[in-house]
């Protein structure tokens, strides 16, 4: 394949994410992105799907965002928030504190998703360290789950997930289980957590949907369930908000649906509405007083170089404006219904093993894919960016989506998988 002279010159020089590059198709060059769209530098348009993994909830370039970079970027793009802070990300904070349920309160940010949650991990350890107990040391996590790909986080995805299991024996070990989802399964998390519930720190769970795991949904019930236990074993509950925040679920995050508070939630991905990157790890007040000490020691002792981001800030201010002026839940809603009317087709095909909506988030699972490439060419070839993963083929798309948008991403789906062997 060739392209524009700085694709040619580069490809050699890059290492692509999730990809064995010896038998990968090559990536294909984008020169532009607007609303919902991909432009590609041989001069074809894609209806972008996946909202680029789950971030561009306001389509791309939304002139409110992209004006709200430009003022930042020539009045301060960034500082160090080490003993300096800045207007738009004390802003920021106490509008995400505001947005949250309960008394989550206490924004860290940081400027990636497994970053994030690898912030909860450390806090919910420490926690327990600043009270005096140093056994609390594991957490409880789940089958199907995905908490991101550093070495912290990939220790609390599902074992079997297969860009992790390589690391088995390396990664610390955690208890991972199934979700309660019903009477069997809540009994065997109730047996684990009074046998073992004297070493764990906390419990951590993707609230609603489990994404990059296989796209498993479970009902709030599950989430009750989990807030009831922590409670009652007297441990911490995180929710990883990452994928599901911002009101990719149906509602501006997911654990509202269940009437809960954790005592941690991690955001990205659309905190941002898809511009520049960045993280928060909200706690409530009860976990961040355990950090208040005369002892230095009991200081969160993290920091990352481009920690709150006035620039990134300013973007996720800007994104939080849309939300209030804009009608996203409702958008949301009217995906929700179209997605349900136009997938049903799907679930009569031969190799479709499930059909599955929530919210902006649609699924047609699988038995299996036999050739990832040709699949993944074929929906090119339809003039939509859709990306399969497993056996999974799932939208995605930004709330701003049109009728028309959403119908020939959802008739590309229908198309291609009607044709495949």
């Amino acid at each position: 394949m060739t392209g524009p002279d700085w694709f040619d010159a580069g490809l050699p020089h890059i290492w692509l994410p999730y990809t064995q590059m010896r038998t990968a198709s090559p990536p294909i060059p984008a020169i532009a992105t607007d609303g919902c769209r991909i432009s590609l530098a041989d001069g074809r348009e894609l209806v972008d799907g996946i909202a680029s993994w789950w971030t561009a909830c306001h389509g791309y370039n939304h002139p409110h965002i992209r004006q709200a970079a430009i003022d930042q970027l020539a009045r301060m793009p960034h500082v160090m928030f080490g003993g300096l802070v800045h207007e738009p990300a004390l802003r920021l904070a106490r509008r995400l504190a505001d947005l949250l349920p309960g008394d989550l309160e206490r924004v860290f940010f940081s400027d990636s998703g497994s970053v994030a949650v690898e912030v909860a991990i450390k806090m919910a350890m420490q926690y327990w360290l600043n009270r005096g107990q140093s056994g609390r040391t594991r957490l409880v996590a789940f089958r199907g789950g995905y908490h991101g790909d550093t070495l912290a986080t990939m220790a609390v995805c599902d074992p079997e997930e297969g860009m992790h299991s390589l690391f088995a024996g390396i990664l610390p070990q955690h208890f991972i289980t199934d979700l309660p989802r019903d009477d069997h399964t809540t009994a065997a998390l109730e047996q684990l957590m009074e046998t073992e519930g004297q070493r764990v720190a906390a419990i951590l769970v993707e609230p609603l949907v489990q994404g990059a795991g296989g796209m498993l949904f479970h009902d709030p019930a599950t989430l009750r369930r989990l807030r009831d236990l922590a409670d009652r074993h007297g441990v911490l509950l995180i929710l990883d908000e990452i994928f599901t925040g911002f009101g990719r679920t149906g509602t501006m995050f997911a654990c509202q649906q269940a009437d809960i508070v954790p005592d941690i939630v991690t955001l990205s991905k659309a905190l941002s509405g898809g511009t520049v990157p960045l993280a928060a790890t909200v706690a409530r007040a009860h976990v961040f007083a355990a950090f208040l000490s005369d002892d230095p020691m009991h200081a969160l002792m993290h920091g990352p170089t481009f920690m709150a981001n006035p620039l990134a800030c300013a973007c996720a201010n800007a994104s939080l404006d849309l939300f209030e002026r804009e009608p996203r839940l409702e958008q949301v809603a009217a995906i929700e219904e179209q997605m349900r009317d136009e997938l049903e087709a799907c679930r009569h095909l031969p190799a479709v093993r499930d059909v599955r909506v929530m919210g902006a988030i649609g699924v047609v699972e699988l038995d299996r894919i036999n050739d990832m490439n040709r699949l993944k060419a074929r929906l090119v070839d339809q003039g939509v960016w859709v990306r399969p993963f497993r056996s999974i083929v799932y939208l995605t798309p930004a709330f701003t989506v049109t009728k028309a948008e959403l119908a020939r991403l959802t008739g590309a789906i229908r198309t291609v998988l009607a044709e495949a062997p």
